[in-house]
C-alpha cells in the first residue's frame, strides 16, 4: 500500500467537513455580525451611538455630533466533535458512507454554532407583547405580534436595509402559513413563497427561517425579529479536522474542532416574540 493513501484520505476527509459545514451545518451564522482570525481568548465588537445634526452660523464652527463610543466583549469557547473510524469498515465502505462520517461531525459544529448565536438572542430585553394590541403569552405567533415586533424595530431606529431576520419555530412557521400576506402570493410574489425549495421567504422587510433549536421557556418558544449588526459572532478557528491513527484499536480518530462566540451587541435590535406551544 502507498505510504501517501494516508494523507490523501485526510485531506480528502477534512474538505468533506468543511464542506458539510458550509452548507447545512449552521442556519443562523449567515444571519449576524461575524468576525474571523480572532486571536486570544476574546475580543471586542465596537457600538457607535447615534449622532444628531445641528446647523451652524456663518463661518462658524461646524458642530461636533459628540458621538458615544462602547464596546461589547464577546468570550470564545473550544468545542469538539469527535469518532472512530475502523481500518477495515473503511476498506469495505463506499465514498459515500465515509461523507456520512464528514457530515456528522460537520452538522454537530454547526448547530453549536447556532446554539452560540441563539444564546446570545436569548440575552435580549425586548418583548413583543402588549395585552391591549392583543399579543399575549397565550397565543401563537399571530399578525398582530408580528406587527408588533416590526413597529418596535422601527421605533428603535433599527435600519430597514435588507439585514432583518426573523426566526422562528416550525410550529409558528406553520401558523405564519395560515397568514394571507405571509402565504399568498398575491402579497408577497410567487419568488418569494415559502415552499419553493428552502424554508426561507422574505416578508415584511426581512428573511424569515424556521428553526428547530430555538428556546423554549414551558409551554412559550421564543421566536426572534432581529437585525443583523444586533448580535456579535467571534472565530477564533473555523472547523479544522484532525485524523490520528490508533493501532492499537485500528482505526482512524476523527476529531472535529472549532473556536467560536457569540453575544449580544445590541439589545434594541432584537425583539423576542414569545409564542404559545
Amino acid at each position: 500500500m502507498s505510504g501517501s493513501i494516508d494523507q490523501v484520505f485526510i485531506k480528502q476527509f477534512e474538505s468533506e467537513v468543511h464542506e458539510a459545514y458550509q452548507r447545512q451545518g449552521s442556519k443562523l451564522r449567515p444571519t449576524v455580525r461575524s468576525k474571523t482570525g480572532v486571536r486570544g481568548a476574546s475580543t471586542v465588537f465596537p457600538i457607535v451611538g447615534h449622532g444628531i445634526a445641528a446647523a451652524k452660523a456663518r463661518n462658524g464652527a461646524v458642530p461636533v455630533m459628540n458621538l458615544a463610543h462602547s464596546t461589547v466583549e464577546c468570550f470564545l469557547q473550544d468545542y469538539y466533535a469527535g469518532e472512530w473510524i475502523d481500518r477495515l469498515d473503511e476498506l469495505k465502505t463506499n465514498v459515500d458512507e465515509r461523507q456520512v462520517v464528514a457530515a456528522a461531525g460537520a452538522y454537530a459544529l454547526g448547530r453549536k454554532t447556532d446554539e452560540l448565536v441563539i444564546a446570545a438572542l436569548d440575552a435580549g430585553t425586548e418583548e413583543a407583547t402588549d395585552t391591549a394590541a392583543g399579543t399575549t403569552d397565550t397565543d401563537g405567533l399571530t399578525k398582530a405580534k408580528v406587527l408588533l415586533a416590526f413597529e418596535m424595530l422601527g421605533a428603535a431606529d433599527v435600519p430597514d436595509d435588507g439585514g432583518r431576520f426573523a426566526v422562528v419555530g416550525w410550529k409558528q412557521w406553520s401558523e405564519l402559513m395560515q397568514i394571507e400576506e405571509f402565504a399568498n402570493t398575491q402579497y408577497v410574489g410567487d419568488s418569494e413563497l415559502p415552499w419553493k425549495g428552502t424554508q426561507v421567504k422574505h416578508w415584511l422587510g426581512a428573511t424569515w427561517m424556521p428553526h428547530s433549536g430555538l428556546t423554549k421557556s414551558g409551554d412559550l418558544r421564543f421566536c426572534y425579529f432581529y437585525h443583523k449588526t444586533a448580535i456579535g459572532h467571534a472565530v477564533a478557528q473555523e472547523i479544522t479536522t484532525d485524523l490520528t491513527w490508533h493501532g492499537d484499536r485500528a482505526a482512524y480518530f476523527v476529531n472535529n474542532m472549532m473556536s467560536q462566540g457569540a453575544v449580544l451587541i445590541d439589545p434594541a435590535g432584537v425583539v423576542r416574540m414569545r409564542c404559545f406551544e
